[in-house]
């Protein structure tokens, strides 16, 4: 598509999605539909490292495509698709699969974490997910990927792989950079500051969803964790919880940390506590309603993954055709 960049990203197609989702990932992802060339999947693929009712999950997948067009995310500018539609990620996993290494494997966090979670379902599929991270990049040449800090280990084992693949076989793959917005990469809960809001919590009060009805977030706000000093001031270190109510609050009302202290000088945590809500609950009341909306209107949902996954495989399928021809496939013409 001309000069402009390519980015790819997705979310899981498991759990409700959070305000964390929308402001650390889908937010900035509507600001670069203009400026680059954006690929935009629900990982339905990944969400399989975990036990999964069938029928939800498909309901769920659904969901995340409701959510990213009704957040603002254009099917015209924007390719939305579903992972699984599109064979170039799988067929490209298995070749990735053969140029990783299990000690690169060995040294991911995100496994450990996720196995002492799932202990009774360690499966190989969760050991190798970042192999099919890094062909979701890599099948579309993705110049840029915004990540969370939490992911860039995945990005470093993506770049890893492409590096050693153009170094046997010759330039074949972009080796792909991080793209991380200046603010709300990182939204934390709201009773765990130190922690990534998540939308598997098991504790609800930590947690905005995006479907979340007005009273249910007021009283979550209400809940959320501060501290004794009753003064709006922003320091991550020493104040976690009123910082990060700070940064939501910044990122929805597009003002600065100091911005927002001088505006609730000399008033208490009450009064800064109700202007969060108001203003998560401002910004959700508009994309509930289209989200809804697009639920009720299965068909263009189905236009929409279905365009985007045709578009997709377009701009993937030459690319794993060249890496099979490299490594020594016979490929139909």
């Amino acid at each position: 598509m001309g000069n402009k960049k390519t980015i790819l990203s997705g979310i899981q197609a498991t759990g409700n999605l959070t305000l964390g989702n929308y402001l650390g990932a889908i937010k900035n992802w509507i600001k670069m539909q203009d400026e680059y060339d954006c690929y935009y999947m629900i990982a339905d693929l990944h969400s399989l490292t975990v036990r999964n009712d069938p029928e939800v999950l498909r309901k769920r997948a659904l969901q995340v495509l409701a959510i990213y067009v009704a957040a603002g995310l254009d099917p015209d500018k924007n390719t939305i698709f579903l992972q699984s539609h599109v064979d170039a990620h799988v067929k490209l996993n298995w070749i990735l699969n053969c140029y990783t290494y299990m000690g690169e494997l060995n040294r991911m966090t995100q496994f450990k974490d996720k196995s002492a979670k799932h202990a009774d379902n360690i499966n190989s599929g969760l050991f190798t997910y970042p192999v099919l991270m890094a062909a979701d990049i890599l099948v579309y040449n993705a110049d840029l990927v915004p990540v969370g800090e939490d992911q860039r280990q995945h990005l470093e084992i993506t770049r890893d792989i492409a590096e050693r693949f153009n170094s046997i076989y010759g330039e074949t793959f972009v080796i792909p950079e991080a793209f991380i917005g200046e603010q709300g990469a990182r939204i934390m809960g709201l009773q765990d500051p130190t922690a990534k809001m998540s939308k598997s919590a098991t504790n609800l009060n930590d947690v905005i969803f995006l479907n979340d009805n007005p009273e249910d977030i007021r009283k979550k706000l209400k809940k959320a964790v501060t501290d004794s000093e009753n003064c709006v001031h922003y320091d991550k270190e020493n104040k976690p919880g009123v910082s990060n109510l700070m940064t939501i609050y910044g990122l929805l009302e597009e003002k600065t940390m100091q911005e927002i202290e001088k505006e609730f000088v000399g008033k208490g945590y009450g009064d800064f506590k109700s202007a969060v809500a108001e203003a998560i609950v401002k910004k959700l009341q508009p994309l509930q309603q289209k989200y809804c909306e697009l639920l009720e209107n299965p068909k263009e949902l189905k236009t929409i993954y279905e365009k985007g996954a045709k578009k997709a495989a377009d701009r993937a399928d030459p690319i794993v055709k060249d890496v099979y021809q490299k490594v020594g496939l016979i490929v139909n013409e």
